[in-house]
């Protein structure tokens, strides 16, 4: 379950822009913030089993962006590639290795 929630919120992370307003609030309750579905479907002033489905429809929607863009595959094999150059080369350039780390948008 860790193993899923981790890759939900990175997945959320890239793809965040892609999803409607209403989307982006019920995924930032539910992972972000740790909300169970009953207290998303309290504040939202829906039923639970809406809430549900919404964050089932837009989890596949995140998955679905994945297949298609690849932005997390990349992002993993940068980080073991940033990792091995760690390995390789001299002190110094260490902290721009961790820089380039943090860095998302590069293909």
């Amino acid at each position: 379950m860790l193993e899923k929630t981790t890759r939900i919120n990175y997945l959320f992370d890239f793809y965040q822009a892609l999803l409607t307003p209403k989307q982006r609030n019920y995924m930032e309750m539910y992972y972000l913030e740790d909300y169970s579905l009953g207290e998303i479907s309290e504040v939202s002033n829906v039923s639970r089993q809406a809430v549900y489905d919404n964050i089932k429809r837009t989890e596949a929607m995140l998955e679905s962006y994945e297949e298609k863009l690849h932005l997390y595959s990349k992002f993993k094999n940068r980080v073991v590639l940033i990792k091995e150059l760690e390995t390789m080369v001299p002190k110094e350039f260490t902290e721009l290795l961790h820089k380039l780390h943090q860095l998302k948008d590069i293909d």
